[in-house]
């Protein structure tokens, strides 16, 4: 105990075990102050107000039977009588006194704050009850929190004003539907040294990634300002995640990063502000930079697993967290402010899939973050203001700006949420979580393109990005128990374009990834030619402007290029570590590398592009190599950077042997050198000179994956892009299976690894079981055929053990 104290305890003095004396939040400040600053953590310090205190207070003034007058009949259905019950509560609340010891010991606990950190110190006043950031119970903004304090009658005044919060209408209607006892829930006080993040930045961190449940990363969110904005979803923050396996092995890199709007940020009030803090729009300069740098990431990155791995120790078993941080302006320097168990993501039973898929589709009205994998369809309800919520009625469609904690019962019985603000860690993205809805957050427009009475699909079943269809569009869920599935002896693989998906599919039973295509990742998250950004002397004045707006804070545009394309591939090789991922080296055809932006400066027209300048032929051609440099460039980061040494690097499209030779030849010249680091490099066995020459092939390439739909095209003499002559295309025709046959064997005589990544095995039943019987050692198949392939594998195994 502090010295001379009985009604205040200093952050060194309790610890997880004081719940009961000074509620969850303090518990765990004075845990990460006592046991986390020795190992490195930084944490401001300051006391709680134990809830003994709180208790004598009302004891003294004799208002525990008023209180059960006031309570006792509250019905949380009827929102008008739980309003005027609980203003009554607090009312009564914050008008008993302090009792003359406690009033006492709270300011000389502040002065003794004071002589820590010199006169202009400024605090922060926060509730914490018994049952608050529980393992089962988040009570996440239930009681209330007052910023930028300073001076005795200031602090005491926001003492009395969290005591009166225990009884805000959404604390009351959460306790009654977790079967709490209001008179067995009593609230603590935190008084904490303010983090001058009105200077800086600030933002939530969580030791899991929030929307799949992936448990291997850490997800930071950040925003300029104090962090309310983030908590409360009134920001769109920028986003990080930091790979954990190979960060604990000394691998520091970023994982990957998104740009954030961060269009205001809250700052103190000015002098005489009953508010004490207020929202002002962020410059626009700040808003296209990060608010963090790689270091600040990695530190809270480094922060976040100490305090899992703590947690997780006292718990005796795996305990993802969500943590507060705040940088501060004035010394430059990053404190933890909070840490609590996380209670979404982490219950999540991966032993039961359920996927959902749109059937149908509509006219999109708006898109924002994806919150859960869910779709849902009703009757839209705009909220402009919180007296629109009476009207709502259960089954619609919540739309707002944004959400607050005073919207629980609503929420609770909307079918869907759509909000224009907020990141994946906002109020109403946690709300939907741990209420298993689908969520739209940070549309920016939703409320404009949405209107009351307006039918609609809310989908977030399609990856990161989250879509509002117009209209009630068919959609179904299957459900599978993947507990009790076996794995077959044929590895099954998938192909995965996406990075956005990758951390969702990987808990799809699987054994890696057999196709990761690089031009997709290129296409959506780069945009631009390569080339394009090594010389833009070709390029016309609007290009270049829209190049230095994509690149703006890189050193050089190339960099943008190198980083993106690494975290992309680095984002996938994760979700699946240390199960190989196949990553296809660039294989536009001219076409479309024309598409990119800058691109019809470096591509010439083909009349062909399907069997022209593509694939291997473009590597080591002066017109792509400097652009072929940055593609190894890219990968050599992921693999040795970020330590994902399951990344198998595949040349597509190789026509000849001493093509084959001359790419292994420029890899190793731009520090990809096969054999070295446990580098394998596979190729696309997809021209029937592959497999006539697969011998030679063998002594370049350490495997073979089989491109059905270019086999198929080049053995039959049919352009796949075309209609007219489509019903002749079939991967099924005798001469291609021939040719898989041969290259199977061909593999398998040489020792090297032999799969399939073309459409065939997904579209057709029949091709997977030739391709099982044949003995092929994996099949990479499109994530919506994993399952029923690989049931379907596993019988054909059985029958040819009985056999």
């Amino acid at each position: 105990m502090s010295s001379g104290y009985h009604h205040v305890r200093f952050f060194q003095d309790i610890g997880l075990e004081d719940v009961s004396l000074v509620g969850g939040k303090n518990a765990s400040l004075g845990e990460l102050y006592r046991e986390l600053t020795p190992k490195g953590l930084l944490v401001p310090n300051g006391f709680a107000v134990t809830a003994e205190a709180y208790r004598a207070t009302l004891q003294q003034a004799g208002a525990w039977p008023s209180l059960h007058t006031i309570l006792d009949p509250v019905d949380p259905d009827d929102l008008s009588d739980l309003a005027e019950r609980a203003h009554e509560a607090r009312e009564l609340v914050y008008s008993t006194p302090l009792p003359p010891e406690l009033l006492a010991e709270i300011r000389q606990a502040y002065q003794q704050l004071k002589d820590e950190y010199g006169s202009d110190l400024t605090v922060a006043v926060r509730s914490s009850a018994t049952a608050e950031d529980l393992p089962n119970a988040s009570f996440a903004g239930q009681h209330e929190s007052y910023l930028n304090i300073s001076g005795e009658q200031q602090v005491v005044d926001a003492v009395r004003r969290c005591f009166a919060s225990l009884f805000t209408d959404r604390a009351i209607r959460y306790r009654i539907n977790n079967g709490f006892d209001h008179f067995k829930v009593l609230n603590s006080v935190g008084v904490m040294k303010m983090v001058r993040s009105d200077l800086a930045s600030s933002g939530v961190i969580f030791s899991i990634d929030t929307e799949t449940g992936f448990p291997d990363v850490v997800f930071i969110t950040a925003a300029y300002g104090l962090g309310e904005n983030v908590v409360q979803g009134a920001v769109d923050p920028d986003e990080f995640y930091v790979f954990k396996p190979t960060f604990n092995q000394g691998k520091r890199q970023v994982l990957r990063r998104s740009l954030g709007g961060k269009k205001i940020k809250m700052v103190y009030a000015d002098g005489g502000s009953r508010d004490h803090t207020r929202n002002i729009p962020t410059d626009k300069k700040d808003r296209e930079r990060y608010c963090l740098d790689d270091e600040e990431v990695l530190l809270l990155a480094d922060y976040a697993i100490k305090i899992e791995d703590h947690y997780s120790a006292k718990a005796g078993e795996k305990r993802p967290m969500d943590v507060e941080w705040a940088k501060d302006g004035i010394d430059e320097k990053i404190y933890i402010v909070q840490a609590r168990p996380e209670t979404a993501a982490s219950r999540i039973d991966r032993t039961k899939l359920e996927e959902y898929h749109l059937t149908g589709t509509g006219l999109v009205l708006a898109t924002g973050r994806a919150v859960g994998t869910k779709v849902a369809a009703g009757k839209a309800r705009v909220i402009a203001q919180p007296s629109d919520l009476t009207a709502f009625e259960p089954g619609e469609v919540l739309v707002s700006d944004t959400t607050s904690p005073d919207w629980g019962t609503v929420m609770k019985s909307a079918a869907a949420i759509v909000t224009n603000r907020g990141g994946r860690t906002c109020h109403a993205a946690i709300v939907a979580r741990e209420l298993g809805l689908p969520a739209v957050v940070g549309t920016d427009n939703a409320t404009r393109a949405i209107h009351t009475g307006d039918l609609v699909t809310v989908s977030c079943a399609e990856g990161i990005t989250g879509k509002i269809y117009q209209g009630a569009l068919p959609f179904d869920v299957e459900k599978i128990d993947l507990s009790a599935m076996p794995r077959p002896t044929t590895k099954i693989m998938m192909n995965v374009g996406e990075p956005d998906s990758a951390f969702a599919l990987s808990f799809l039973p699987n054994d890696g990834v057999g196709l990761a295509r690089m031009e997709f990742i290129i296409s959506n998250a780069i945009k631009v030619h390569p080339m394009a950004l090594i010389d833009q002397e070709r390029l016309d004045p609007a290009e270049r402007d829209e190049i230095k707006r994509l690149t703006e804070g890189y050193a050089k545009p190339s960099d943008f290029f190198v980083e993106r394309l690494s975290e992309g591939i680095g984002t996938i090789a994760a979700a699946f570590f240390p199960k190989p991922v196949i990553v296809r080296l660039s294989d536009f055809k001219t076409n479309e590398y024309a598409s990119l932006i800058g691109g019809k400066a470096f591509e010439l027209g083909e009349a062909n592009p399907m069997i022209g300048f593509r694939g291997a032929s473009r590597y080591a051609h002066p017109a792509y190599e400097p652009g072929f440099a940055l593609e190894c460039a890219a990968l050599k980061r992921a693999r040795e950077g970020m330590g994902l040494t399951n990344i198998i690097p595949m040349v597509p499209f190789c026509r000849r042997v001493e093509e084959a030779e001359r790419v292994i030849a420029k890899m190793s010249e731009f520090g990809l050198t096969r054999g070295e680091n446990g580098l394998e490099i596979y190729v696309m066995c997809e021209i029937p000179n592959n497999v006539i020459l697969i011998d030679e092939f063998a002594k370049c390439f350490d495997g073979f994956s089989i491109g059905s739909n270019d086999l198929t095209q080049l053995t039959l003499g049919v352009d796949r892009d075309s209609e007219t002559v489509a019903f002749d295309f079939d991967e099924r025709d005798p001469g291609v299976m021939k040719m898989i046959e041969l290259a199977v064997e061909g593999a398998r005589r040489n020792h090297r690894h032999s799969g399939i990544c073309g459409q065939a095995p997904s579209d057709y039943p029949e091709v997977a079981e030739y391709l099982v019987r044949l003995g092929i050692d994996s099949i990479s198949l499109n994530p919506d055929s994993v399952l029923k392939t690989t049931m379907r594998v596993l019988d054909i195994e059985r029958q040819m053990e009985r056999t």
